[in-house]
């Protein structure tokens, strides 16, 4: 369990897809290949077989398309949430590059020393952007530094720290005892997989469809969220009244931000949320 609530929190969540310039590089593909085939190539180098056909490839082989956080801030006692996705417009080429996203959500961490929250995020979704942040070239200064002394300052590194918290660290147990991010939520009443999964991200890549990879990876940040709540509360960090008031302003957020046509996609969010809640 992590030992305080922070006065900025980020529940994140990021979505990558094998990365077709490297598996060429690596595997020396001829350049007339098509992003799909050299896809096709490295799943059958990762161990591919009829009943796993996309398999887990290491993530270094992976890049980034996408990265969303649910952000919570208390200031003057008054906590404001805030629903955050890069890139912001998925039709837009220069930030929809892997460094731009990268190095726009490693620097605004290294600024705002958020508590970071996320599921299987330690040795996944952080490591991700680390390992490619540093094959990008770009540079996350006040990201990277750490304290002389854990308890010193912020420290995204060191896995005792309180800032950098995956939740899988706390629910996981071991081995096949470990539930995925949608068997825990179900169990919690919160929505997990909707419309889309994991095995659908590289496909709506390679059809063009970020904009549908940015809603999927929004889905998985709220829910991360919402989950997020229920181990605070399950710990002691919120009383039942302020659970539920935290729960409030989930349902604010996404509404308030459903009315925006580039996010009418959170209404479908709400709906499985209150059918799920209702079981």
């Amino acid at each position: 369990m992590f030992k305080k609530v922070h006065d900025t929190v980020w529940a994140f969540d990021a979505e990558w897809v094998p990365d077709p310039a490297m598996g060429k590089m690596l595997y020396q593909l001829p350049e007339s290949s098509t992003d799909e085939e050299v896809m096709q190539e490295m799943w059958s180098r990762g161990g591919a077989t009829d009943e796993d056909p996309m398999p887990y490839l290491k993530t270094i082989l992976c890049r980034i398309v996408s990265i969303s956080a649910v952000t919570r801030s208390v200031v003057n006692g008054k906590v404001k949430l805030h629903l955050l996705s890069l890139p912001h417009d998925p039709s837009d080429e220069k930030q929809t590059s892997e460094a731009e996203i990268l190095d726009t959500y490693l620097n605004a961490i290294g600024r705002y020393k958020p508590q970071l929250v996320g599921y299987n995020s330690r040795s996944s979704d952080l490591m991700i952007m680390i390992q490619r942040g540093v094959a990008s070239g770009i540079q996350a200064t006040d990201f990277c530094r750490r304290p002389a002394k854990p308890w010193e300052g912020v420290d995204y590194f060191s896995r005792g720290s309180d800032f950098n918290i995956d939740l899988m660290d706390i629910v996981g147990g071991w081995g096949k005892s470990a539930p995925s991010l949608h068997e825990m939520v179900t169990a919690c009443g919160i929505p997990g997989k909707i419309s889309v999964d994991g095995n659908s991200v590289a496909s709506l890549w390679l059809n063009g469809e970020l904009d549908n990879i940015v809603a999927y990876n929004e889905f998985d940040a709220i829910t991360t969220y919402l989950l997020w709540l229920q181990v605070a509360h399950f710990g002691g960090f919120f009383t039942s009244n302020q659970f539920l008031d935290e729960q409030q302003r989930v349902r604010e957020l996404l509404t308030e931000e459903s009315e925006r046509p580039s996010r009418s996609h959170l209404k479908e969010y709400l709906l499985e949320w209150d059918k799920v809640s209702s079981r």
